[in-house]
């Protein structure tokens, strides 16, 4: 019976210690898991986190692209002020020359006729030059438009025809003027007005809204994280 109640002791001691090398072999494994887990989490927080300041950063660029181009040309812009032009006149006073490109350093002459344009600004009896826009303003003072120059001068002349036409039949127009009067010509279209600033500053404001949210969502996961950890170990 001794021998019997040793060997069944033995055989007890083996079972516990075999069982408890599952539960150790489990336990590890199960660690293992956590470890690739968490890796594998902090690695994906560190690329959000830097996507987020990625997105910051881009943002920011753009913004300082458009502080020295558009936002600049629209401060110093003086037709801020929105009205109703009469058309009184519009002639074809003399065609101009301009030159096209042709090839490499190859440039050649067209012509195209100048468009002058008065109107009477909201029936005040005050009389200006219209102008399609800033650029043509800076391009040449005394004519409506400019267009691209082109080897076919006929079409251009057409264009600009149509142009005059269409003016005739519509002969109030909205147009832009500056209030202090010390511009003399008024400008039919604005491409620095107050719609260009706000969709040229529409899409870098989302994209810095969206880097930050990324970086605030990240921290708070983080803050969540280390905060069930502590909660767990206290009630261990």
């Amino acid at each position: 019976m001794f021998f019997v109640a040793g060997a069944k002791n033995k055989g007890g001691q083996g079972n516990e210690r075999s069982s408890r090398s599952i539960y150790q072999k489990f336990r590890e494994v199960d660690l293992l898991d956590k470890k690739k887990t968490v890796t594998a989490l902090k690695a994906g927080e560190d690329r959000a986190i830097l996507l987020g300041l990625g997105m910051i950063l881009s943002s920011v660029m753009m913004y300082f692209v458009l502080g020295i181009t558009i936002l600049r040309s629209y401060a110093d812009s003086v037709w801020t002020e929105e009205g109703v032009c009469v058309v009184l006149n519009s002639t074809v006073t003399a065609d101009l020359n301009c030159s096209y490109n042709c090839g490499a350093d190859c440039w050649r002459v067209s012509k195209y006729p100048c468009l002058q344009i008065y109107v009477s600004i909201n029936n005040t009896g005050r009389v200006s030059r219209l102008s399609h826009n800033e650029e043509t303003q800076d391009s040449s003072s005394e004519c409506f438009y400019v267009p691209r120059c082109q080897k076919d001068s006929m079409a251009m002349h057409t264009m600009i025809m149509n142009i005059s036409e269409h003016l005739k039949v519509n002969q109030q127009v909205p147009c832009y003027y500056d209030p202090s009067e010390e511009q003399e010509s008024v400008l039919l279209t604005q491409l620095y007005g107050h719609s260009a600033v706000f969709h040229s500053l529409l899409w870098p404001s989302c994209m810095l809204t969206g880097g930050t949210l990324i970086i605030v969502m990240v921290k708070l996961t983080q803050y969540l994280s280390r905060l069930c950890e502590e909660i767990g170990k206290i009630k261990r």
